[in-house]
């Protein structure tokens, strides 16, 4: 069997200011040297302006830093009318690669009817777009709409045989939790790439709102950090990063498909992983 090398790619949103577009074309232009697999480009929870935020995002990375660029699309919002223009759209722009998402239910807003499930617009996409590779989110945790492991797994299983390519876990802290998965997924038949996502944690504000608003449980050694660190910003801020370097090196040996790093539009951060791992995964960009 012919061994291959993980990957490493990265997740950038798009701003809601024009202070956070300078400091996103700042970070892009630094993430131009690293040789990424890809970059994910977010989408809101609703469709309002997707194209204009999401789509002429991604079109700014694929012009101007010449890597693979995935966009991602919720489907709850959508119809297929809709789809198939944005598909044609992406196609035009040489951009080939969707991650198909329900999306939350927004309060206020009526779903449309189209795609209940992302596995509807995974097998629309691919209906479409046979040649598209269509990636799909999953939570080494349990989502948090699911009653159980069991019926999770069932739901991803259901995802993959729509025809999705590969697997995007949401953030996570502690990798027993992602061997886990992997195991169940295995077992389950579901033989895709998993990609591992990683977010550094490097504030103290960033850390709550992950304990309150994510299902990713946070490990005693991390918590410990958080404690010693929560009056010296500058000191948890590296040892988030050491901790996510450590996280990434574990997942690597362990043989991961590969990793998928959310930046939170920080150039420095992602940065500072890339120079401590880029050897991992064999390489060659240059983080100055």
């Amino acid at each position: 069997m012919t061994e291959t090398n993980p990957t490493l790619s990265f997740e950038v949103f798009p701003p809601n200011s024009q202070v956070g577009v300078d400091n996103l074309t700042d970070t892009l232009d630094q993430l131009k040297g690293l040789n990424p697999s890809f970059i994910s480009v977010t989408a809101s929870n609703h469709k309002l302006n997707y194209e204009e935020t999401t789509i002429n995002l991604a079109k700014y990375v694929k012009d101007n830093l010449h890597c693979h660029t995935m966009v991602h699309m919720p489907a709850a919002y959508v119809t297929k009318t809709e789809v198939r223009s944005i598909l044609n759209r992406l196609e035009k722009m040489n951009i080939h690669q969707v991650l198909a998402l329900r999306g939350d239910i927004v309060e206020g807003y009526v779903p449309e009817k189209d795609f209940k499930y992302a596995s509807d617009l995974t097998q629309f996409i691919k209906q479409e777009k046979p040649d598209f590779t269509v990636s799909g989110a999953c939570y080494p945790e349990v989502h948090p709409d699911s009653k159980n492991r069991i019926d999770d797994i069932k739901h991803l299983k259901n995802k993959v045989d729509s025809g999705c390519d590969q697997l995007i876990t949401q953030l996570f802290y502690d990798n027993e939790q992602f061997y886990r998965f992997q195991e169940e997924c295995a077992i389950a038949d579901i033989n895709v790439p998993i990609l591992a996502g990683i977010m550094p944690i490097v504030n103290r504000k960033q850390a709550l709102h992950v304990i309150e608003n994510c299902a990713a449980r946070l490990p005693k050694k991390f918590i410990n950090i958080l404690d010693k660190y929560k009056d010296n910003p500058v000191s948890l801020k590296e040892a988030g990063i050491a901790y996510a370097v450590d996280q990434i090196v574990d997942l690597v040996t362990n043989d991961v498909s590969g990793v998928h790093l959310y930046t939170m539009n920080k150039a420095d951060t992602a940065k500072h992983i890339f120079k401590n791992t880029a050897s991992l995964f064999h390489l060659d960009g240059v983080a100055e």
